[in-house]
């Protein structure tokens, strides 16, 4: 299938690591959020089963009538699974538990890793004018997370400053290399992003230290920093943004979008 979403238009990121708690579904909403605060417009793509992203955009699981279990499994139509979320310009295609079964209904379809990929190129997509798409892959290497990594043209690899951090790096750097070679050529590493750093904390600066060495620019300017107002704002379905619009993590999200924008403007 062509690709309707060209490097000129729409920008699609699977927000991706291996490993839980890293914050990366914190950063997909975050990072939505600013990107619309900046003027875009954004669809978050929820391709975990938790369903933690529309949780945290207020999409409560009875309102996830049609989800991304219907986008892969039953092919339905894009325009029927994106939902409007109470931040205008940001909308979501939901979760519903429906998703951890995915795996093993999925395994036998022939383009099995491209589903994702033909959903988000649906002509109706474009109705929408989306500037960017974010997928908020699961915490695992599974068919889900592979259908991400081939839907999208670059990756967003959220990482937690804490010991063994770079642990299972080499990992997911292997699942990329092998989705381009085999799927998505053009596939590209957007960055890597810091998570829950604490400046205070001699460990945290080693591993920033050490991640910077190892992989040099690819990692962001931006660091998340440890905040409460971040942790406690999934609890009021809002982003951070929304819940305390001044806060050292708001800051941070706003950072990082400008990172992302510099290098991928909106369309005028």
């Amino acid at each position: 299938m062509a690709d309707l979403l060209g490097e000129n238009s729409t920008r699609i990121l699977a927000v991706v690591n291996q490993k839980g708690g890293v914050g990366k579904t914190t950063t997909a909403i975050n990072l939505a959020a600013a990107l619309v605060e900046a003027g875009g417009r954004v669809l978050v793509v929820d391709l975990d089963p938790q369903g933690n992203a529309s949780t945290g955009l207020g999409i409560a699981p009875a309102q996830r009538i049609v989800s991304t279990y219907d986008l892969l499994v039953e092919e339905a139509a894009i325009g029927r699974v994106v939902q409007p979320t109470a931040i205008e310009g940001l909308m979501l295609c939901p979760a519903s538990s429906d998703l951890s079964s995915a795996d093993i209904q999925l395994v036998s379809r022939e383009k099995r890793s491209f589903l994702l990929h033909d959903a988000l190129r649906q002509p109706d997509l474009s109705e929408f004018g989306f500037d960017y798409i974010l997928i908020d892959c699961p915490p695992s290497l599974n068919l889900l997370t592979v259908n991400g990594l081939v839907a999208s043209h670059s990756v967003l690899v959220p990482l937690q400053t804490e010991f063994f951090a770079l642990e299972g790096l080499s990992q997911l750097m292997l699942t990329i290399r092998e989705v381009r070679q085999a799927a998505n050529p053009a596939l590209r590493i957007e960055g890597v992003l810091l998570t829950m750093h604490d400046t205070r904390n001699r460990l945290a600066q080693q591993v920033e230290a050490d991640a910077r060495e190892a992989l040099g620019d690819l990692v962001f300017k931006t660091m998340i920093p440890r905040n409460v107002r971040v942790s406690e704002a999934p609890s009021f379905a809002q982003p951070v943004l929304s819940y305390d619009t001044t806060s050292k993590g708001a800051e941070a999200y706003r950072s990082l979008a400008a990172e992302i924008l510099a290098r991928h403007p909106l369309r005028s």
